[in-house]
């Protein structure tokens, strides 16, 4: 069972944030509309991660992880098998040889465009 400190709800996880809340329910619908019913959501301390075999994307408050300043309500990530030349991506880590993690800071919910859409629907491909 979570203690008070550990988030169980995107609600709890972003609940000094209304603007990141509305960012993160907006990516979760990008995510149902491209993914179809196939997805396992999961609430953590740090993000709102999307499974499949394995995760592919995240949405998550940008003070649990980024040590520059950043001054989006949320940031979402996504895993490809591929680094993407976007000026749209903050910053791409590369946890593993067959890895790409992107990360998009994002301001507004309407920022989740049909760009977005394709880069989770490509990592959600990915993520078998």
């Amino acid at each position: 069972m979570p203690t008070p400190a550990t988030p169980s709800t995107p609600e709890e996880l972003f609940e000094h944030s209304p603007e990141g809340l509305a960012i993160c329910v907006a990516f979760s619908r990008l995510v149902a509309d491209v993914t179809g019913d196939d997805v396992a959501v999961r609430t953590t301390k740090t993000q709102v991660a999307f499974r499949r075999r394995r995760g592919f994307a995240y949405v998550w408050p940008p003070w649990v992880g980024l040590r520059d300043h950043v001054d989006a309500p949320a940031v979402v990530s996504f895993a490809l098998g591929q680094e993407l030349a976007s000026p749209r991506v903050k910053q791409v880590v590369h946890p593993s040889s067959r890895v790409w993690m992107h990360h998009v800071e994002v301001r507004d919910p309407g920022e989740l465009d049909d760009e977005i859409a394709g880069w989770v629907r490509e990592a959600y491909d990915a993520a078998g």
